[in-house]
């Protein structure tokens, strides 16, 4: 797959599937070099799906010089759906900064989202919330990365879930291990996610929006998550009562599949059928 030069970065993509676009991003990690499995099963097979190496992690550059910020991640995914042609694709955020990423494209490239949905996300970076990101960012930098894998698995999974599934979670082989030796990058990421902020333009949002609500999760819980939903005009909301930061399990998968792959579909038929009405205006007297 392709490396092109968008936004001042070597920038890293995969385009999968076929159909209707689709861009899907996740927290700090990515969804390339093998990992499309982790996305909402049936995506890949109903819609061409693109995603990508966040700047510095994979096989995307980065550019020191450029303050992180999430508008600039933002930028680097408008760049890259306008390097590929596209517009008008649903923006999938699953995950941490993935979901504020497809805010700030919703507000500032409109052209570009069909829908967004948000899950496990934030509109601004509360006290603790900050801290728990600071303090995680300093596991990484004096413990080093296996400890800060298994302290953000604590926080993201279930306790059943950990006690069941631990040895293939935590290891080289298991979660967030896009940030084996990439403290920088990471750092860089926390910087962006810290910066945050679209409470006050959430209201720009004008595409329709899902946001899913983990009942669960530690990190991003309804308490960020509810003024997402009400920041934005006739967004739906979902709660799952009993997920984690990271949907696991097959019972919980099914059933994030089936709602995420419900919206889609409510929201591709609606603009077929906006479509239609519009070729049949264009007939008039």
């Amino acid at each position: 797959m392709p490396v092109e030069w968008i936004n001042d970065h070597e920038m890293y993509y995969e385009v999968h599937g076929s159909g209707d676009s689709l861009l899907c991003m996740t927290g700090w990690g990515t969804f390339c070099h093998g990992n499309t499995g982790l996305m909402a099963r049936g995506m890949v097979e109903r819609y061409q799906c693109v995603v990508f190496d966040h700047r510095g992690l994979g096989d995307s550059g980065d550019n020191a010089t450029q303050r992180p910020s999430m508008r600039l991640y933002a930028e680097d995914a408008a760049g890259l759906l306008d390097h590929l042609g596209l517009s008008n694709v649903h923006v999938v955020g699953l995950v941490g900064m993935g979901a504020c990423i497809g805010q700030e494209m919703a507000i500032n490239r409109p052209d570009l989202v069909r829908s967004m949905t948000n899950m496990g996300a934030w509109a601004w970076c509360d006290p603790y919330l900050h801290d728990m990101l600071e303090m995680l960012r300093e596991v990484h930098r004096a413990m080093g990365w296996a400890e800060f894998q298994k302290q953000v698995t604590v926080l993201s999974f279930l306790p059943e879930f950990y006690n069941q599934n631990k040895a293939r979670l935590l290891g080289p082989n298991g979660g967030w291990a896009d940030l084996y030796g990439r403290y920088e990058a990471h750092s860089r990421l926390i910087d962006a996610c810290l910066r945050h902020d679209t409470l006050d333009r959430l209201h720009l949002i004008k595409a329709p929006s899902l946001i899913l609500h983990a009942g669960q999760d530690k990190v991003n819980p309804p308490r960020t998550t509810l003024p997402i939903e009400e920041g934005i005009a006739d967004a739906r909301g979902v709660l799952m009562e009993d997920v984690a930061h990271v949907v696991a399990g097959k019972d919980q998968k099914k059933r994030f599949c089936e709602i995420l792959l419900g919206f889609l579909a409510e929201v591709d038929a609606a603009t077929e059928s906006a479509a239609g009405a519009g070729a049949t205006g264009t007939g008039g007297a």
